[in-house]
């Protein structure tokens, strides 16, 4: 995720909870065991030794920067907005303000090389970059997916990783970019966010840079700032996960 602008903090019924660090190295009887902790009681959560080098995660993030750098018309010369593609809109519903703009690429290695040639002007190295990015990230959503088939005692331990192992799966890379406000002092016309909302899918795994502004909600109704950190992953169970 590719975040430039400064999203102002909820300050209604919001209190200071530390969400749940899980330590990929410990025993994995261990961190099996706070994964699913983790999920039933937050649905979210962030870890630590993940595995994906920083130089993995720096090119991806370069190649996010360049191309939403480039002239708005080049960048509407890129892969047409549709179920992937590129798109620019105002957020607009269900609490959501501001602008955002934004790439989804299907995960499979052969499409992001045939649609780089619209998104970069050196598109091998954007497949490159984007491709590794992928595999690193694909194979730490199956160690937390593992470790959650471990930690609810399934007898398949794979029976969720399957899910998303295949490289033909519906699994898809996304870079969010919000362009940066002005120096002037914020009015709410200004703000910029996504608002309340929960994510469909098994895993969402994300990463942004060091600005802040994102919120989780608690069983109880309250609302905590999730400090950054653009060394480690967070990750967001779910809606088909928590079903299964």
């Amino acid at each position: 995720m590719v975040v430039q602008s400064p999203v102002p903090v909820r300050t209604k019924k919001t209190k200071a909870v530390g969400i749940p660090t899980l330590d990929l190295s410990l025993d994995k009887s261990i961190v099996s065991k706070l994964v699913v902790e983790a999920c039933e009681d937050y649905g979210f959560f962030k870890v630590t030794n993940h595995g994906v080098p920083m130089e993995i995660i720096s090119r991806l993030e370069d190649e996010g920067f360049r191309f939403f750098n480039k002239p708005a018309p080049d960048k509407q010369q890129a892969v047409p907005a549709g179920s992937v593609g590129y798109g620019s809109k105002n957020i607009g519903l269900h609490g959501d303000k501001g602008e955002l703009e934004y790439l989804l690429l299907p995960t499979n290695p052969c499409s992001i090389v045939q649609t780089s040639n619209t998104i970069s002007h050196e598109p091998k190295n954007f497949s490159s970059a984007a491709n590794e990015y992928i595999k690193a990230v694909r194979e730490l959503a199956s160690e937390i997916l593992d470790l959650v088939a471990e930690g609810l005692w399934l007898h398949d331990k794979y029976a969720f990783s399957k899910l998303i192992t295949d490289v033909q799966s519906d699994s898809i890379l996304r870079f969010n970019h919000y362009p940066p406000l002005s120096s002037k002092p914020c009015k709410d016309d200004d703000e910029v966010g996504f608002g309340e909302h929960s994510d469909p899918q098994i895993l969402t795994i994300f990463r942004s840079n060091d600005v802040g502004g994102l919120q989780i909600a608690l069983r109880d109704g309250f609302w905590i700032p999730v400090p950054p950190d653009p060394t480690q992953f967070f990750v967001i169970v779910g809606d088909a996960l928590r079903e299964r």
